[in-house]
């Protein structure tokens, strides 16, 4: 069986070694040596100077929309995993979708204007499979409309947007470290702030705003990592180069096989380096999507139709109509990439996909 996505093991011996220091300090959670450790394995490979590790990707997202969303309207895209929408309900805020652009499948910037209202207090932006927003145009509306900016970029462990990494952008970034990511601690994320302040008012919001044992600056809530979860992390992290390599191998092989005269893939935004997060192809209809997931499922090869559906057509957030999104999101296939993919099987998912939309 093929699945979109398979999660990377590290030898279990090298976990084992990171569990028997866990023993040894008898030390579970509360931000132990393991996961300290790992943030500052985290900090110098993305060259970034701020991170808080958390116990999933969508913790901060919350945590970032509870501290500077003020329950008011949040521009955001319709095109996302749920997590996005549903943090913003969850926090008493209101979405607002805006459209998405029909390349970079990222918000379409030029949009978010025309959505702005006096009850509007932040933009949260998915960096969608790793390909960033108009990062800099976001910015720009931000500060003229006095807006703060959140990111959603649970798919962007490495990536890099004119040489710096992804975090930097916005007031808060977020990040997954879910086990479906290429980097992973089973279950995990991590926000990201370059202002000092707010990166205080987000640590001490993910434990409970505690200042220390006995006082605390504030609300907060539970959103520690453990120190099992730091073990995987930190026996995950020596093969990056060799996750970001095997994986570079299959986009590539998907790149020079497929026929792209029926069908389309992400245009990856200038100026990027990509991480080879995901692997979407954007068919010529819903009908022949349907029809290439039935041969591959016959296959046992099991793509995944993501992002869908699109998020302003979900009951809880039902919007206004957002036709690219919705037509994109009605069409677009994931299809699998994970180290240890095989040429064979790759050789047979493109032959089903190439021989069903000739």
């Amino acid at each position: 069986m093929i699945n979109v996505t398979k999660t990377f093991f590290p030898p279990i011996n090298e976990y084992q070694k990171h569990v028997q220091r866990i023993w040894d300090n008898q030390w579970l959670t509360n931000r132990g040596e393991l996961v300290l450790e790992l943030e500052e394995k985290i900090k110098k490979y993305l060259d970034v100077s701020n991170i808080i590790v958390t116990n999933n990707g969508t913790i901060p997202l919350q945590i970032a929309l509870k501290l500077l969303g003020n329950k008011g309207e949040i521009i955001t895209t319709p095109f996302s995993y749920v997590a996005t929408t549903a943090s913003i309900v969850w926090e008493n805020c209101t979405p607002v979708f805006v459209d998405i652009h029909p390349d970079y499948l990222t918000i379409d910037e030029t949009k978010i204007e025309l959505a702005i209202t006096d009850k509007t207090t932040a933009i949260l932006a998915t960096h969608v499979f790793g390909n960033p927003c108009h990062v800099d145009a976001i910015e720009a509306i931000a500060k003229k409309h006095h807006l703060k900016v959140i990111y959603d970029a649970a798919h962007c462990f490495g990536v890099q947007y004119n040489d710096k990494s992804i975090f930097y952008y916005g007031d808060v970034s977020t990040c997954s470290f879910h086990a479906t990511k290429l980097f992973h601690t089973g279950e995990g994320g991590a926000m990201f702030a370059n202002d000092a302040d707010l990166q205080q008012k987000l640590f001490y919001s993910h434990n409970f705003g505690h200042n220390g044992p006995l006082a605390f600056h504030g609300l907060g809530i539970n959103g520690k990592i453990s120190e099992l979860q730091g073990a995987m992390g930190l026996a995950v992290f020596p093969y990056m180069e060799i996750i970001l390599s095997e994986r570079k191998k299959v986009v590539d092989f998907y790149n020079d096989n497929l026929d792209f005269s029926k069908l389309k893939s992400i245009t990856i935004r200038e100026n990027t380096q990509w991480n080879y997060s995901y692997y979407p192809i954007i068919l010529e209809s819903e009908i022949q999507l349907l029809e290439v997931l039935s041969r591959l499922n016959d296959l046992a090869v099991f793509p995944r139709r993501y992002f869908y559906p699109s998020l302003n057509t979900v009951e809880y957030t039902k919007g206004a109509v957002m036709p690219v999104s919705e037509s994109i999101a009605s069409r677009i296939l994931c299809l699998p990439l994970y180290v240890g993919l095989m040429e064979g099987d790759l050789n047979r998912i493109v032959k089903v996909i190439n021989d069903t939309i000739c």
